[in-house]
């Protein structure tokens, strides 16, 4: 199992940030693999929340969307959307919110609403669903997506996810806001005293040349910056048997 995808990679490099973490908030696709994939490695102790009503989920297969039965599984309690947000998420109970997108800028802003003009969209994205609240009441939040000049953007077209804004976020937010992006070619962290995204780790093979290449404006590098672990054969085996056998997000 020494070859992986990209996505694999993405995947196992986020599921190792939620080590020590308690209570995620998180959505399917990627961030569901990666966090179901913590939870038999890196944070055995992590409850995953949903936002359909669902805490302490343990889903029994790869969920088709956020409100597929199967998020049910194993779970410890199971609301409403109401009483989620309300009395977990914003009397900040949630540790990591865990969100992705179609366009992120610097700052960690997100964009699920739109690309191009709002009134007249060149695409039409899914929007907020609880995002933005995540975005705002989570402690921390970690982004999970692809990364290149699409993605990873000077501008974005529509903030619907706030990050750190233009460099400092609002003190009646009480999250902290993006402290870790995971993509196909590295991890970033954010500078505390710019809310900058800055490049700490490279994925096996890749450099900073095509980290440059990927991305819509000069982005900032760590002096240390090192090489992320690979996969272990574990990893592997549990996302490639368990967590998505179809390869609907890994392949």
């Amino acid at each position: 199992m020494s070859e992986f995808s990209a996505a694999e990679m993405m995947i196992v490099a986020s599921a190792r940030q939620l080590a020590g973490e308690r209570v995620c908030f998180v959505g399917v696709g990627p961030p569901n693999i990666a966090c179901n994939l913590a939870k038999r490695t890196a944070a055995p102790d992590i409850e995953l929340l949903y936002e359909a009503g669902v805490f302490g989920a343990e889903p029994a297969r790869l969920p088709l969307s956020i409100g597929d039965p199967t998020l049910v599984s194993g779970s410890l309690q199971v609301t409403n959307m109401y009483e989620l947000f309300a009395y977990f998420l914003e009397r900040g109970h949630v540790d990591v919110g865990f969100l992705g997108g179609a366009q992120i800028d610097r700052f960690g802003n997100l964009n699920t609403t739109v690309i191009g003009d709002y009134a007249k969209p060149k695409v039409r994205l899914p929007g907020s669903g609880g995002a933005c609240e995540i975005a705002i009441n989570a402690k921390k939040v970690f982004i999970i997506m692809p990364q290149s000049k699409r993605s990873f953007v000077d501008t974005i077209d529509f903030v619907t996810s706030p990050g750190h804004l233009g460099g400092e976020r609002p003190k009646e937010w009480q999250g902290d806001g993006p402290t870790v992006v995971v993509t196909g070619l590295g991890v970033y962290g954010f500078d505390g005293a710019t809310g900058e995204m800055t490049l700490e780790s490279l994925h096996p093979g890749v450099t900073v040349e095509q980290v440059q290449q990927n991305t819509g404006w000069e982005m900032k590098v760590d002096p240390d910056v090192r090489e992320t672990d690979p996969p272990t054969a574990e990893e592997l085996r549990i996302i490639r048997e368990e967590l998505d056998p179809e390869g609907v997000y890994t392949r």
